[in-house]
C-alpha cells in the first residue's frame, strides 16, 4: 500500500535516518523503512520500477522478487529509488506525528457500513468500507470548508473529493499527502 512519492527538489538533502538499504539475494536495491520494504525491481522487458512488501522480518539480504507485490511506478535509475525512498520515510515520520487514532466505528455511510474508522481530529473521521470509503466531517468542520468546494452532505469521498478535506485541515495531513490533495484539486 506504499504509493509512490512525488520528487520533491526543494530538499536537498534527504532525511534517511531509520532507513536500512541493501541488496537482495537476486541483485535488486532495497530499503527497509519501519515495517515497510521498497525494492527497485527490474522487468523483464528492462525497465525499473517500485515495489512494496510489508511486515518482511527476514534479513534484506534474503529478500527476493517474489517477496514484493504491487508497481507503484517507473523508477529512471536508483538515484530516483532512493529519492522515492527518502520521501517515504519522511511521510512515515510525519504521519507519526500526527498521532491518528484507527479505530471501529459504527457508522452508516453513503458508501456502507463502516469497517474501519480513523480520526484524524475532533470532527474529522475518514471512514473504511467494504468497497470504497471517505470523510465524514462535522457540522462546524463542514461550515469551514470554502464555500465553493463544500458540499451539502458532510461526507467527501476518498477518491478526489478527500483532497477538499486536505486543502481545508492542512495541519491534520502529511507534507505528501497535501501535495497530492493540491494536484487532485488542480486536475480535477
Amino acid at each position: 500500500m506504499t504509493a509512490r512519492l512525488q520528487s520533491n527538489k526543494a530538499n536537498s538533502t534527504p532525511d534517511l535516518s531509520g532507513v536500512e538499504f541493501a541488496t537482495s539475494a537476486d541483485g535488486m536495491p532495497i530499503a527497509r523503512i519501519d515495517d515497510t520494504v521498497l525494492a527497485m525491481v527490474t522487468s523483464p522487458s528492462g525497465f525499473a520500477f517500485l515495489a512494496s512488501a510489508v511486515f518482511v522480518r527476514r534479513p534484506l539480504a534474503e529478500l527476493t522478487r517474489d517477496d514484493f507485490i504491487g508497481h507503484d511506478g517507473r523508477l529512471a535509475d536508483e538515484a530516483e529509488f532512493r529519492t522515492c525512498v527518502a520521501e517515504t520515510a519522511r511521510h512515515k515520520r510525519d504521519l507519526a506525528a500526527l498521532n491518528r487514532v484507527q479505530t471501529r466505528m459504527s457508522a452508516s455511510t453513503p458508501w456502507g457500513g463502516s469497517q474501519i474508522a480513523v480520526i484524524y481530529a475532533e470532527g474529522v473521521v475518514a471512514h473504511s468500507t467494504a468497497g470504497h470509503g471517505g470523510f465524514h466531517l462535522s457540522a462546524d468542520r463542514n461550515a469551514r470548508i470554502h464555500p465553493l468546494l463544500r458540499k451539502h452532505s458532510p461526507w467527501y469521498e476518498e477518491d478526489n473529493e478527500w483532497a477538499i478535506v486536505a486543502n481545508s485541515f492542512p495541519e491534520l495531513f502529511t507534507g505528501y499527502e497535501r501535495s497530492m490533495a493540491e494536484k487532485t484539486i488542480r486536475n480535477t
